[in-house]
C-alpha cells in the first residue's frame, strides 16, 4: 500500500516537473527541429498534444424539394355535332 502510494506521488512529481519544463518560455522553434543550430543547443521537447472534446457540426437543414405539379390537361376546347358545311357531311368533331 505505501509502495503504490509512494509511486504515485513520484509519477506526480515527474509529472510536474514535465509541465514545468514545457512552460518555460524558449525561441519558437518548430520541435523536430530540437533547438539546435550550428551543432550547439540543448532542450527537452515534445511533440504538441491537443486534448480537446471532439468537435460536432451543427445539424444541416436542406430545403424541401419543389413541390411537383403535374402539367395540366390539354384543352380539348368544344364539342361540335356533326353537320352538312358546303354539301358534305361533316362528322361530330373537337373544335
Amino acid at each position: 500500500m505505501q509502495a503504490t502510494k509512494r509511486l504515485g506521488a513520484l509519477a506526480a512529481v515527474v509529472g510536474l516537473a514535465a509541465v514545468g519544463v514545457a512552460a518555460i518560455p524558449s525561441k519558437a522553434e518548430a520541435w523536430w527541429r530540437g533547438g539546435w543550430c550550428c551543432g550547439v543547443g540543448i532542450g527537452i521537447y515534445v511533440p504538441p498534444v491537443v486534448v480537446a472534446p471532439p468537435v460536432y457540426a451543427p445539424p444541416v437543414y436542406y430545403a424541401p424539394p419543389p413541390a411537383y405539379y403535374p402539367p395540366p390537361p390539354p384543352q380539348q376546347g368544344t364539342w361540335v355535332p356533326g353537320h352538312y358545311e358546303g354539301g358534305y357531311w361533316v362528322p361530330g368533331h373537337w373544335a
